[in-house]
């Protein structure tokens, strides 16, 4: 995918994303964004298959409660792919990543 530096411009932009989408933004209300940026970067890293781990909280334990809907996930979904068009990541590179992250949305949904 391009490496760390990769996964962080991803970050950043996904960031940058969320911060301008009033719909979105509320969830993130209470967020740490320091520490989202650095567990979520260990994820893409995980589900890009780079060679690192995951430290942080589930996605139950971070989602559980934040009664997100079908809607506002889906549009999380296209911040995260304007993020990943910003940062230059190939459709077929973002395609497989999407793939592999889509078992985290039932872990998300309905807490």
């Amino acid at each position: 995918m391009g490496g760390q530096a990769k996964i962080n411009e991803i970050v950043e932009n996904f960031v940058y994303e969320i911060e301008y989408n009033d719909t979105i933004l509320p969830y993130f209300a209470d967020t740490d964004i320091d520490r989202f940026m650095e567990k979520f970067a260990e994820q893409l890293c995980v589900f890009s298959g780079g060679p690192c781990s995951y430290s942080g909280d589930t996605m139950e334990q971070v989602h559980g409660g934040m009664n997100i809907t079908e809607a506002d996930f889906n549009l999380t979904v296209d911040l995260f792919i304007n993020a990943m068009n910003k940062a230059n990541v190939p459709h077929t590179v973002q395609n497989k990543l999407i793939n592999r992250m889509t078992h985290t949305r039932e872990q998300m949904l309905y807490l």
